[in-house]
Order: C-alpha cells, then sequence, then structure tokens
C-alpha cells in the first residue's frame, strides 16, 4: 500500500512515540490535529498500524538466554510447525523461510535449562526433521524499527 507525505510523516512519529497523542503528533509535523486522527483510524482499518504494544526488556526480568531455531520440516508439515511454534509463549518470531532451512524461530528463555527443554520438546515433533540452535552473545539490535523514507512508498 502507498502512503502519502503526510501518513508517513504521521506513522514516522508514531515510530518515535507511540504513545504520541493526534494533538502532539500535529504540533509535530504541522498538520491538523482533526486530520491525523483520521489518517491514524485510516492506517489503523488498512492494517499499516497493526496494534501499539510495549517493548519489554526480557533480559531485565530474568530471560537472559536468546536463542535462534533453524528447523529442517517435513513437507506436509511445515504450516503446522510454524503455527505451533508461534503459538508458543517463549517465541517471538517465527519465519518460514527459503535457504537450507525451513522455519527460523527466536525465543527467549531464563537460562540454558529453560531453552534445553523446548530444544528436547522440538527433537520429538514428528514433523520436524532436523534442528540446529545458536545462543545470542550480544543483541545489536532488537525489535528495530525504521523510519520511511519518501521513496519507500513504492
Amino acid at each position: 500500500m502507498n502512503v502519502d507525505d503526510t501518513e508517513r510523516q504521521i506513522l514516522n512519529a508514531l515510530l518515535r512515540d507511540g504513545r504520541a497523542s493526534p494533538r502532539e503528533i500535529s504540533a509535530s509535523i504541522g498538520v491538523a490535529e482533526p486530520t491525523v486522527a483520521q489518517r491514524v483510524d485510516q492506517l489503523e482499518t488498512k492494517g499499516v498500524i497493526s496494534g501499539y504494544e510495549p517493548r519489554v526488556n526480557y533480559d531485565s526480568l530474568g530471560y537472559d538466554v536468546t536463542a535462534v531455531f533453524q528447523l529442517t520440516v517435513d513437507g506436509d508439515g511445515l504450516p503446522e510447525v510454524a503455527d505451533r511454534l508461534g503459538d508458543h509463549e517463549r517465541m517471538i518470531g517465527v519465519y518460514e523461510v527459503t535457504g537450507s532451512h525451513d522455519v527460523v524461530a527466536i525465543g527467549k528463555f531464563r537460562d540454558t535449562a529453560d531453552m534445553n527443554e523446548r530444544i528436547k520438546q522440538l527433537l520429538t515433533d514428528d514433523d520436524i526433521n532436523a534442528v540446529e540452535t545458536s545462543v545470542v552473545l550480544n543483541a545489536v539490535e532488537e525489535y528495530g524499527q525504521f523510519q520511511l523514507d519518501f521513496e519507500d512508498q513504492h
């Protein structure tokens, strides 16, 4: 979907501060408050904005281990495996991918024992042929989003 310059400015304002009110956005981009509110509603309706949620620092809550799982899945089981992983409470990202693996999943765990338990569950899943696990040593960027440029509309 293409967005116009006003919508791009509104989206960028929300990317900077997802809690910004239409009044605050209006003041920062120089567009009337009712226009901002209307455009935000339209962007939500069209699915460009899919929700507002807090960014939780899982490390501060004791989830010290981040793991990346690369799975090779039996062809027919791919949708079900991806769905089951997506429903798992500790998975923060699940992707069907091209290449030598079929699914990449990222999970947060309290410790290696917690992670190990999840790996063992994956290994007993009949639809999963192989699992490669990498433990993240340092999260350089996580949950990143980027500002939209005018050229991003094409």
